[in-house]
C-alpha cells in the first residue's frame, strides 16, 4: 500500500519512535508501514491522520498518474 506517511512524518520533524508511541504501536510497525508492507487497521490510520494533523485521503489515498 503506496501512502505518505514517511514523507508527512518527515515534514513534521518526529521520529518513528515518537508517532509509534502517539499511536500506541511499535516502531517497526510505523517503518512497514511507512515502505508499504503493512496494511493497518482503519483505527490506525484515523490515528496517525490525526497526529500528522492530515486526512486520510491526504496520507492514504493512492492517486494514479495517467
Amino acid at each position: 500500500m503506496k501512502n505518505n506517511v514517511k514523507i508527512t512524518r518527515m515534514n513534521t520533524a518526529i521520529t518513528q519512535e515518537q508517532l509509534a508511541k502517539k499511536v500506541g504501536v511499535t516502531r517497526q510497525t510505523i517503518g512497514l508501514i511507512e515502505k508499504g508492507e503493512f496494511n493497518p487497521s482503519l483505527q490506525l490510520c484515523i490515528a496517525i491522520a490525526k497526529e500528522l494533523q492530515k486526512t486520510l485521503d491526504e496520507l492514504f489515498w493512492e492517486v494514479d498518474a495517467k
